[in-house]
Order: C-alpha cells, then sequence, then structure tokens
C-alpha cells in the first residue's frame, strides 16, 4: 500500500487550461496554474506545508489575541499557535484531515469536524468545495453548528498569489478598499481602522493600482468598494499585465494582504498572500474594538457560507 504523502491525500482537478491540486491537511490549496504558469505558491506533495500556506481557515482566521476570549459570559483560553506574538492563529481545522465526499474531474468536495474542546466547546462540522472553471478555481466554505448553543466563528483562505516571474517588489497591486486596520507593530494587536490614505498612503493606498515595490505590509482591510454585483476584486499583474485577480462577495467584509517578508532571502517575498475573511482579526474579542468586527454566532443545527474565487490575468 502506497504511503500517503505528508500534505495529505491529493486531489487533482483540470478544467481547460486550469489545473490545481487540492492536498486533504488543513483542505490546502496546493498549487493553480493556468496554462502551466503558477497562480499561487505551490508546495510538494510530500512536505509538511509551510506554515499555513494554502490552508483553509476555521473557526476564525487571523488571530486571536493572547489566546483569550470570552463568548456567552464564558472566558476562554486557545493554545498559543503563534508563539513569538503570543495569539493563537488560524483557527483549528488547519492541520486536521479532510475526506472527500465528493469528487469529480472538476472538483471535490471535502469534510471535517473540528470537535468540541475546553477552548472552543462547540462541534463545527466544515465542508468545503473547489471547483474549477473557465472562470477560474471557486472555493467555498459552510460550517454547521453541531451543538446546542451558538458558537462563533469566521472563516477564510491563505493563498499566496503570484503574479509571474520576480518577487512581489515587481508587481502591481489593485486593491480597492478605503480602511486599513492599524496594529501594534511588534504583536500586530489591532487598535482601530483609518483611512488608506491617511498616514501612510504610499504603504496602504492601492486604490489605483500600483507597483508593491518596498512596501511591508501584514494588515486587514475593510471598506471594500465593490462591483454593481457586490463582488470586491484584489489583482496582482507583472510588468507585461499578466497576473492573477481573487473576488468575494459581501460574505467576506474584511481581507488581510501580506506582503511575506521573511528572515530568509530565498522565501521572502516571492508571493503576496490575499486573505478574504469573514471576520477581523481578533473577531472573538469585537466587543473590545469601536468598529464593527464582524464575528458570525451560529445557532444550533443553523449553518453559515462564504466563498471566493481566483482566476488568470491573462
Amino acid at each position: 500500500m502506497a504511503r500517503t504523502p505528508m500534505s495529505g491525500t491529493q486531489h487533482a482537478l483540470r478544467a481547460g487550461d486550469y489545473e490545481a491540486v487540492i492536498a486533504s491537511v488543513g483542505a490546502t490549496l496546493r498549487s493553480l496554474t493556468y496554462d502551466g504558469r503558477d497562480l499561487v505558491v505551490p508546495f510538494e506533495a510530500d512536505e509538511v506545508r509551510p506554515a499555513h500556506r494554502g490552508a483553509t481557515l476555521a473557526p476564525w482566521p487571523n488571530r486571536v489575541v493572547d489566546g483569550k476570549y470570552a463568548f456567552g459570559g464564558v472566558e476562554r483560553q486557545l493554545a498559543l499557535s503563534e508563539p513569538a506574538r503570543s495569539h493563537a492563529l488560524h483557527g483549528l481545522a488547519t492541520w486536521l484531515d479532510f475526506e472527500a465526499i465528493d469528487k469529480g474531474p472538476d472538483h471535490v468536495t471535502l469534510a471535517a469536524v473540528i470537535p468540541a474542546q475546553t477552548a472552543y466547546p462547540w462541534r463545527i462540522i466544515v465542508t468545503t468545495t473547489f471547483s474549477l472553471g473557465p472562470d477560474g478555481l471557486t472555493q467555498s466554505v459552510t460550517a454547521r453548528n453541531d451543538s446546542e448553543s451558538p458558537a462563533p466563528w469566521g472563516t477564510g483562505p491563505h493563498p499566496y498569489l503570484v503574479a509571474g516571474a520576480g518577487r512581489v517588489d515587481e508587481w502591481t497591486l489593485e486593491l480597492p478598499a478605503e480602511l486599513v486596520l492599524a496594529v501594534t507593530p511588534d504583536r500586530l494587536i489591532p487598535t482601530d481602522v483609518a483611512a488608506v490614505d491617511a498616514d501612510e498612503p504610499e504603504r496602504f493606498d492601492f486604490r489605483e493600482a500600483r507597483l508593491i515595490a518596498t512596501a511591508e505590509i501584514d494588515h486587514a482591510y475593510t471598506g471594500l468598494i465593490r462591483d454593481a454585483d457586490g463582488t470586491a476584486t484584489v489583482r496582482v499583474t507583472d510588468a507585461a499585465g499578466h497576473g492573477v485577480e481573487m473576488s468575494w462577495d459581501a460574505a467576506c467584509p474584511w481581507v488581510q494582504i501580506h506582503t511575506a517578508d521573511k528572515p530568509d532571502p530565498d522565501s521572502s517575498r516571492i508571493g503576496l498572500a490575499v486573505e478574504p475573511m469573514t471576520c477581523a482579526p481578533d473577531a472573538f474579542n469585537a466587543d473590545a474594538y469601536p468598529y464593527d468586527a464582524g464575528l458570525i454566532v451560529i445557532e444550533p443545527e443553523a449553518s453559515a457560507t462564504a466563498s471566493w474565487r481566483i482566476a488568470a490575468i491573462a
């Protein structure tokens, strides 16, 4: 019997010029290409996934500050999965092994259960479908609360988009957002939202497409500018105008942008993380902030769904 790769069972999808591989651990987008061109930073099947690259984030995206939150009048303490900053990072599902419950040449549906536990005492059934078509790769995530009390919830993906050859510095970003979340410089603890052109527009304001250059970003944005259908779209392109776009609807009022600055120059700024989110960082502590953090509360036996799409710009 063949050994399962370290990133889990591999699900290869194809439709037209698009190809994708979904790894079962973390319901992870391991690779996505268009006409042979990478649209996300890939990794090998028999490799432990680098950090959260391509993972599905649930039951919260981003951070819970100090791993502490209160819900329903009870204080909880999550494991500090981001020890350098002492936060609980990107939820509880990123290392679960999802099972395929439906599969075809151009789609796969995966499911896993987040078990009730001391720090998050709700049983959540997470189902996610990846589907390839002529308009790119669409992922939808549905959570059903299989518990007897309401549960706090948030989700989002974690792809690193690739515009083309080179690195982030050489790519152009179009980011239709009017507000950016200010955070502390050391631990990225949220403070308040501000206009993107208020203090450091050269770093944060990409409403008009322009080079990313040396800007270092690891911030959440909101106040998204949407088209007539309510869709927000981030575009990343190279000097020739080729690239990749990511779009989503009102289910995600926030998006985290990260220029992937790393100490190792070989892995630094090789892709731009674009993470649509149903809620803000530290949304489990929504009452502590002067803005709408967007925390979703799922009633018993009820569900919540969000989706997003990645497509080539050719």
